[in-house]
C-alpha cells in the first residue's frame, strides 16, 4: 500500500532532507518515526530535497507499507515519534503509481533576505 504524507518542519537542527551518515536528517527521522508504527523499515521519497537549515511547509512525501492503518492512526502515530520540529500534516492512501517528485503539478520557493542593520531575535531560525 502507497501511503502520501504532508510534512512541515524546521531545518534548523538538520543536515537536510536527505539521509546522511554524518547529521541528522529529516528524512532518517521521518523514516525511524514511520518503521515504529509500521513495524517494519521504511524508506521514503520526497517531492524535493532540502539543503542543511531549510524549512519546509508543504514537502509532499511517499513510502509503501505492508500493513494496512487508518489515516488516523498513521498520522497520530507517526507525529508521537517525530520530534517537535518535524510534523505530518495530512495522510492519505494513494494508487500504486504516485510517486511524490514525478506526479508533483508544482513547486513553490520562498525566499527571504533580511535586510537591516542588526539581526533579527526572533527570526533567527528563518
Amino acid at each position: 500500500m502507497r501511503i502520501a504524507l504532508g510534512l512541515e518542519y524546521d531545518g534548523t537542527g538538520y543536515a537536510g532532507w536527505q539521509v546522511q551518515s554524518h547529521a541528522p536528517s529529516v528524512q532518517g527521522a521521518l523514516n525511524a518515526a514511520i518503521a515504529a508504527v509500521a513495524y517494519h523499515p521504511v524508506s521514503t521519497l520526497a517531492a524535493g530535497r532540502t539543503d542543511a537549515g531549510v524549512h519546509a511547509t508543504a514537502q509532499v512525501v511517499h513510502f509503501d507499507a505492508r500493513v494496512e492503518r487508518s489515516g488516523r492512526s498513521w498520522l497520530l502515530g507517526i507525529n508521537s515519534n517525530l520530534p517537535p520540529d518535524i510534523a505530518v500534516r495530512w495522510v492519505r492512501p494513494v494508487a500504486a503509481g504516485f510517486h511524490a517528485r514525478h506526479s508533483a503539478l508544482a513547486r513553490t520557493y520562498t525566499y527571504l533576505v533580511w535586510c537591516a542593520p542588526v539581526r533579527p531575535a526572533l527570526a533567527r531560525h528563518r
